[in-house]
């Protein structure tokens, strides 16, 4: 008489995918700190709408400048704080935390000790990115909505085209930040790049304003295309062919990003 064994199943077979563990780990850690930064996202635009928008924007509107295009200021700078936030967002969740999670005893060393590839703990890493980009924008967003200036289809698109453009600064930060040996460059890239590109992007006013050599260099930087794509969903001016263009850098930064990063990522985690 023959038998046959029953087939036992890998302890494996249902575990989730290398990546997921490591998004695990961030979302574990992130439910410690949830609240604050819900109560940032809904906070701060709302802050900032209500002085520079509903406030300021009174004032200006009385201008009737030509570079608002018939728009009121609000809904000018609504989208401008929106995709400005995103970049923040994005630079803030892959610079400081990808340093100290490759030091010595950071946490990346230790999902390398495992079965994990370099690639598998930036895949997590991204994809927790791109949460909390994602909640951000549609938090920030919400706020938009509450004020009158977008309804709920360019809600959505403003929501998708701020993640983006976090995205496209996030993937880039992470490949640098995975090579930097001095925290103190961290701060300085914030400081002399991110804060300029704040100021002179679009966010507060026209980038048409600025002398023509400025304009040429700010439009090749990713946080203006940001605005200016989430600025013609706002104001309805968006057109295929530029909502194409904004896109396409934005999308092709971000997977440039990527790749270095994973590159970096497994010179660094396998030193």
């Amino acid at each position: 008489m023959s038998f046959t064994l029953p087939r036992v199943r890998s302890a494996t077979a249902h575990a989730p995918a290398p990546a997921l563990r490591e998004l695990g780990y961030w979302l574990h850690r992130y439910r410690r700190t949830w609240r604050g930064t819900v109560v940032i996202s809904v906070a701060n635009p709302l802050l900032f709408l209500a002085a520079l928008g509903a406030g300021l924007g009174k004032l200006v509107d009385r201008g009737g400048s030509s570079y608002l295009h018939g728009h009121s200021y609000l809904v000018f700078i609504a989208p401008g704080l929106l995709a400005a936030m995103a970049m923040q967002t994005g630079y803030i969740e892959a610079a400081g935390p990808v340093f100290e999670s490759a030091q010595r005893r950071g946490n990346y060393r230790a999902a390398a000790a495992t079965p994990m590839r370099p690639r598998d703990i930036l895949d997590g890493h991204l994809l927790f990115i791109a949460f909390r980009l994602l909640i951000s924008a549609t938090a920030f967003t919400v706020v938009i909505a509450a004020f009158g200036v977008v309804g709920p289809v360019k809600a959505l698109l403003l929501v998708l085209a701020a993640t983006l453009t976090g995205l496209a600064f996030a993937a880039p930060i992470a490949a640098w930040s995975i090579t930097v040996t001095r925290i103190a460059r961290l701060q300085a890239v914030y400081r002399f790049v991110l804060m300029p590109l704040y100021m002179f992007s679009g966010t507060f006013f026209s980038a048409d304003q600025l002398p023509g050599w400025l304009h040429a260099v700010v439009a090749c930087t990713p946080l203006y295309q940001g605005i200016t794509l989430c600025r013609s969903i706002t104001e309805g001016s968006a057109t295929a062919g530029g909502s194409a263009v904004h896109l396409g850098y934005l999308a092709v930064l971000a997977v440039v990003g990527y790749l270095a990063a994973r590159r970096g990522f497994a010179a660094r985690l396998h030193s």
